[in-house]
């Protein structure tokens, strides 16, 4: 891989979502002219969503769309208008235990959406496309670390069915029409601005209030928490070294993680040093859809872009604390 600098044109699409938020401030931080697209859903509260938004609005070098990537007219018209040179693609319909009821939202948002932004990288030439997928694909594998070269074919959600079938589009396009793709495999990200659906989001609220918490599997169960900054830091190295042409396929596969696995048990401890307060639990059996543990090999990741996480969990904890009492006052 070849470092270049930060592009001038970026599309962010899912730009009011956690991670799109985070990573297009970063962008525009750089210098880059930031392009965001969200359809504003209310998956979770869209006021957090709105909020977000209005941050990267007081730039401006960004420049928001409202709409979904469902529809293939508004992306054209949005591709049309600007000569982009790095998509990064980040909308989807996110969750494991949502997928269980509402598959249809998966199917159209991961499945239909992504061929259309596929389509659009490849009829206009885009130079790289970025693409979030998710640890959920390695499914309840028993070899850990996961590393980005061990079989993914035995989804048990169909979230993490919709995110291997977007690894195989994207390889189909990256070989029949050489467009350079990155695919980026999130463990468990959390941090300030987070997702309200996740545990580390909703724990703190249920401790705060004096409500007590769902633990799954009886707490025995591990997550490879990774820090949002980590997260970011290591999306932007990527699209700086864009997959090597020098193979016959432009078209690589990463794991974005902490690399240190942290049982359930331990992480509502550090929670609640955080917090400050005990939370009241109740031990609860295994979730259907959701994996006993997920654990990060970055060999490739820091091979390539130099790059290894630096946040622990008690430090990444504390952060978002203090963003959530700001936040909600």
């Amino acid at each position: 891989m070849v470092e270049q600098n930060v592009p001038k044109l970026v599309l962010v699409t899912g730009c009011a979502g956690f991670i799109g938020f985070h990573l297009s401030k970063r962008l525009l931080d750089e210098g880059s002219l930031v392009v965001g697209i969200d359809q504003m859903n209310d998956y979770y509260d869209p006021q957090l969503k709105w909020d977000r938004l209005s941050l990267l609005k007081q730039d401006t070098n960004f420049s928001f769309m409202k709409g979904s990537i469902e529809n293939m007219e508004l992306l054209e018209h949005l591709f049309q208008q600007y000569p982009f040179e790095v998509v990064v693609h980040l909308a989807a319909q996110a969750g494991v235990r949502y997928s269980l009821t509402n598959p249809d939202k998966y199917i159209q948002s991961n499945i239909v959406g992504f061929a259309n932004i596929l389509e659009c990288c490849r009829n206009h030439h885009i130079p790289h496309l970025l693409y979030a997928s998710s640890s959920s694909v390695y499914g309840n594998h028993s070899d850990t670390p996961f590393s980005e070269s061990a079989r993914v074919d035995e989804p048990i959600s169909l979230y993490a069915a919709t995110k291997r079938a977007n690894e195989l589009m994207a390889y189909t396009y990256s070989h029949l029409y050489q467009l350079p793709a990155t695919g980026m495999r999130f463990f468990t990200v959390y941090g300030p601005w987070g997702r309200p659906d996740m545990a580390v989001f909703s724990f703190t609220q249920a401790i705060l209030n004096s409500e007590p918490i769902k633990i799954y599997n009886y707490g025995k169960m591990k997550r490879d928490f990774t820090y949002i900054d980590d997260c970011v830091e290591s999306i932007v190295r990527l699209i700086m070294n864009g997959p090597s042409r020098e193979g016959l396929i432009p078209y690589k596969i990463y794991n974005i993680g902490n690399q240190h696995p942290v049982s359930l048990s331990d992480f509502i401890e550090v929670l609640e040093k955080s917090v400050g307060k005990k939370a009241q639990k109740e031990y609860v059996p295994l979730q259907q859809g959701d994996v006993l543990e997920t654990y990060a090999d970055l060999q490739e990741l820091i091979k390539d872009t130099g790059y290894k996480p630096l946040v622990k969990i008690d430090e990444g904890m504390k952060k978002f604390i203090d963003w959530y009492r700001d936040y909600y006052k």
